[in-house]
């Protein structure tokens, strides 16, 4: 449906162009949009290898399963499906804590390490249960404490100061996961009431 969008979005661009006297603006622009982001992910590629290593080294070393014991209250009552201290908790407590870090993209394969450890204990289900929707929700929002992807693209734009959004950024996102798991939960009942 995504390819559609873009293909759709490309083509009223071209046509606009041609219409306005303006197609070598928006080839030029196209040009330079391509420039533009291998620049930005060559920019982010150092930062972006380094905190995946230094989650893969955490989990691998068991910080996750000490960070899952220390938010084993919190887990428990957002994921009382699984047991605190397993495998699905350990792989929820890595993704939650790249989330934390503001480490979006290198939170997805935890994230999916997280979805899959959930299918395996969805007894063969193709649906997903309560738990499986509340994480999706928690990794959309999800709270960042540091937002270091945003922090390096401001950087990498001229930003003197990079870091100066974490009020904003600290609020947003606290509310948008306050909001996200109220929702799930007031559907959740709704489910089974009606």
């Amino acid at each position: 449906m995504l390819d559609y969008i873009w293909g759709l979005l490309m083509i009223i661009s071209v046509i606009c162009g041609a219409i306005n006297g303006k197609l070598f603006d928006v080839s030029q622009a196209a040009l330079d949009g391509a420039a533009n982001a291998v620049q930005l992910l060559i920019g982010m590629l150092g930062m972006m290898s380094f905190w995946s290593g230094l989650m893969n080294i955490s989990d691998e070393g068991g910080a996750t399963a000490l960070l899952s014991k220390a938010l084993a209250p919190v887990l428990s009552r957002l994921f009382p499906d699984y047991e605190n201290g397993g495998s699905v908790m350990q792989a929820i407590c890595a993704n939650i804590t790249a989330n934390f870090m503001g480490l979006g993209n290198s939170a997805t394969p935890l994230g999916i390490r997280a979805m899959k450890e959930m299918q395996r204990l969805n007894h063969g289900s193709t649906s997903a249960n309560n738990s499986m929707i509340r994480f999706v929700v928690l990794n959309t929002a999800s709270i960042q404490l540091v937002p270091t992807f945003v922090s390096v693209i401001r950087k990498n734009y001229g930003a003197r100061s990079p870091l100066d959004i974490l009020p904003c950024v600290f609020v947003s996102s606290a509310f948008g996961v306050i909001v996200g798991i109220s929702c799930c939960i007031l559907f959740e009942k709704r489910k089974k009431h009606g």
